[in-house]
């Protein structure tokens, strides 16, 4: 551990485990079971606790709290964890809990993902990869938000929710069902309002994958078909447009439900 990097007002347990490059800003407090791989900087006021694993060239900014207990009254004091991947940004008042063992006993954050201010993640969700979260979002426990998912500021997620690969939401939804991908939702409850064209575009997607998913939208949200109905229509449309598999596939592992 080089201490060159730890500002001598923060307090770094000798068990916790830092790659020498890591930065350590003043005033914060390492814990002895946090993990933090090299490229990693963190800001001062920060707060890493518990079994908290944190990957490569990281930056996390001032005050946010990572690895606490569980807000769950189940919780017993079970040495649950969290886990952060590499290429994040996380914004200043981010409070992250880790897992309960009511679930798979970990919450996870993968790679290269935008976390704004003051955004809490629950224990035991599951944020994948390039997600944006914009201020005061907030994911309850047991949620799954996808790749390529943006949220709005304010947007509230109640827990075993899943939100689909290229979802956006518009400020202050409040999402009490799955979201499928591509879709594009606002309101309280959040409702469905098209697809995501402008994040599809900039993704690479082209004109024709773009037409297929707005038929796919059309297949699910307008045509007065039941679920099961629209689930058999879109596995045959899969069939000439692979993108639209995502969308088979959320469909069939959705269990709360979609926003329809």
């Amino acid at each position: 551990m080089a201490l060159v990097n730890i500002h001598p007002t923060a307090i770094v347990d000798p068990k916790a485990e830092l790659a020498d490059d890591v930065k350590i800003d003043a005033f914060s407090i390492i814990g002895p079971n946090v993990k933090i791989d090299s490229g990693t900087t963190i800001g001062p006021h920060v707060v890493i606790n518990g079994h908290t694993t944190i990957g490569k060239n990281n930056k996390i900014f001032q005050f946010s709290s990572l690895g606490e207990a569980p807000q769950d009254k189940k919780y017993q004091g079970e040495p649950t964890k969290l886990e952060i991947g590499d290429h994040n940004t996380i914004r200043e008042f981010c409070t992250f809990n880790r897992g309960t063992i009511q679930d798979k006993g970990i919450t996870k954050i993968g790679d290269h993902n935008w976390i704004m201010a003051y955004v809490h993640i629950a224990h035991d969700c599951h944020v994948h990869n390039h997600t944006i979260l914009a201020n005061n979002s907030s994911l309850a426990g047991h949620v799954d938000l996808y790749d390529h998912a943006i949220l709005g500021g304010f947007t509230l997620v109640h827990q075993f929710c899943k939100i689909g690969q290229h979802v956006i939401t518009a400020v202050g939804s409040v999402v009490f069902k799955d979201i499928p991908p591509y879709v594009t939702a606002s309101g309280y409850d959040a409702n469905p309002h098209g697809i995501n064209s402008e994040g599809l575009k900039r993704r690479g997607f082209s004109a024709q994958n773009i037409s297929n998913i707005k038929r796919a939208y059309k297949t699910l949200y307008r045509q007065s078909l039941t679920l099961e109905e629209a689930k058999k229509a879109l596995t045959e449309q899969a069939q000439a447009a692979p993108e639209l598999n995502l969308l088979v596939e959320f469909l069939g592992q959705s269990t709360r439900g979609i926003i329809r």
